[in-house]
């Protein structure tokens, strides 16, 4: 698999997802978290299958919950942008490199 890397707001976007799940119910923020990184084993395995939503960037659906992945395919490694809510601020992260 080809290897990946978060963008620093993305991983905080992440955390700070997960641990709202968590406050609500008990578990549910470890089901983001395994819904999320999923999705990224997927893009992993097929970087090129996500929508392309700007040149050299895509987005991949997270099961379950109303976000998306949204990455750029570099080379060598797939960058995660952001952990983008899908309803929420719509390409907010566009500013990201």
């Amino acid at each position: 698999m080809i290897p990946y890397s978060f963008h620093p707001e993305a991983e905080d976007e992440f955390a700070t997802a997960a641990l709202f799940y968590e406050s609500r119910i008990a578990g549910l923020g470890r089901s983001f978290s395994a819904e999320v990184q999923r999705t990224i084993s997927l893009i992993r395995e097929y970087p090129d299958a996500g929508a392309l939503v700007r040149p050299h960037v895509r987005k991949t659906l997270v099961d379950r919950f109303p976000y998306a992945v949204v990455y750029r395919h570099d080379p060598e490694s797939v960058v995660i942008l952001a952990i983008a809510h899908a309803r929420r601020r719509p390409g907010y992260w566009k500013r990201r490199k």
